[in-house]
Parts: structure tokens; C-alpha cells; sequence
């Protein structure tokens, strides 16, 4: 049975955002490269906020301390990851101009490298979410929840799909606003981000 689960959770967790991989990331190497980049930055976010988190003593044991900078550092590092990407706009343009027409369109094209850029920051979210959930759930016998829900399992599994959406859609929102000097939707994505993690 724990088999059986850890399969059907992994499959809700990352079945559909592993089929948008596949089906519009997976074909072309610069979207990969954008994708992977992105994760990276999303890694640097949370290396910052586990150096913060380790660096504050007292404030250790209060979650919300280390949630509320996890967020900022997160949307901190996805402005970053905007800025490295606008700059590179002119050389991932020269790079691909011997290339056919839809190589270039790609690039030219900034809601596709910022659906690309949202996918890998929830990829590596939603993978650094429940692996330790998908981890426990393989023993010879399931973690207790003692007087609790038996869907703890199911339900992280939806979350952290609902969060890889989530992170897809504050990209492409997240760029779309900062591309037309629309600030209050980058600002309507860092508050939202902050609600929905700290529910």
C-alpha cells in the first residue's frame, strides 16, 4: 500500500507540470537552460533564507519568521532572474539569428521564457516540498498520524501541485508587469505569494 501511494502522490505532485515539461519545455535547449536556471535561483533563495534562518537564534522556532523571508528571498531572486534574463536579450538574440524562424521567436517571444522561468522555480519548489513526504512514505510502515487525517498524504500532494501552478503563473505575471512598467502586478504577486504561504 505504501508503494502504491507514494506513486499516486508523485504522479498528482508532478504528472501535469512534468507533462507541461515535456510537451513545451523539453524540446528546445534554450527553454531547458532558462528552466534549469531558474530552479537555480529559486535553490539561491532558499540557500539565503536557510543562512537567515540559521544566522537568527532566537527566532529559530517561530515559523512564520522563516516563511515570511523564504518568500521575499524567493521573489527577491525571481527579480533577479528577470534582470539576468532582459540583459541576456541581446545576446540570446545575436546567438540565435543563424538559426530557423521559430528559434528566434522563442526568444523575442518574453511571456515563453517567463512561463519557462515559473515552471522551474515551482519544479524545484514543489520538489524540495514533498520529497521528504514521498520519503517517509516508502518505509515498511507509514509515519503515524495519531488522531489526525489519513489524507496528509493526498493533500500535500495537491498542494504542492497547486504551488508549481502557482509559481508558473507569479512568473508570467511577475515578468508581464515589470515588462510593461505595470509594478503593481510584481506587487500583487509578492503579496499573494506571502498570503498563500502564510495560511
Amino acid at each position: 500500500m505504501a508503494i502504491m501511494e507514494f506513486f499516486g502522490c508523485t504522479f498528482i505532485a508532478f504528472g501535469p507540470p512534468v507533462a507541461l515539461l515535456l510537451f513545451t519545455v523539453a524540446r528546445d535547449p534554450l527553454r531547458i537552460i532558462v528552466l534549469t536556471a531558474s530552479a537555480f535561483f529559486w535553490l539561491i533563495a532558499l540557500l539565503l533564507s536557510s543562512i537567515l534562518w540559521f544566522a537568527v537564534v532566537p527566532l529559530r522556532q517561530q515559523l512564520a519568521f522563516g516563511v515570511v523571508f523564504s518568500v521575499l528571498f524567493q521573489e527577491l531572486l525571481r527579480l533577479a532572474f528577470y534582470a539576468l534574463l532582459r540583459k541576456a536579450d541581446a545576446g540570446l538574440q545575436k546567438v540565435t539569428q543563424g538559426q530557423d524562424e521559430q528559434q528566434l521567436r522563442v526568444v523575442k517571444n518574453k511571456h515563453l521564457m517567463a512561463y519557462v522561468a515559473g515552471l522551474g522555480f515551482g519544479l524545484m519548489g514543489g520538489a524540495f516540498s514533498l520529497v521528504n513526504i514521498l520519503a517517509d512514505m516508502t518505509g515498511p510502515g507509514t509515519i503515524g498520524l495519531h488522531g489526525e487525517s489519513q489524507d496528509f498524504f493526498l493533500v500535500s500532494a495537491f498542494l504542492t501541485l497547486c504551488f508549481v501552478f502557482l509559481h508558473t503563473f507569479w512568473g508570467i505575471i511577475f515578468f508581464a508587469g515589470l515588462d510593461r512598467k505595470a509594478y503593481w502586478q510584481a506587487a500583487i504577486v509578492v503579496a499573494s505569494h506571502m498570503l498563500v504561504s502564510c495560511l
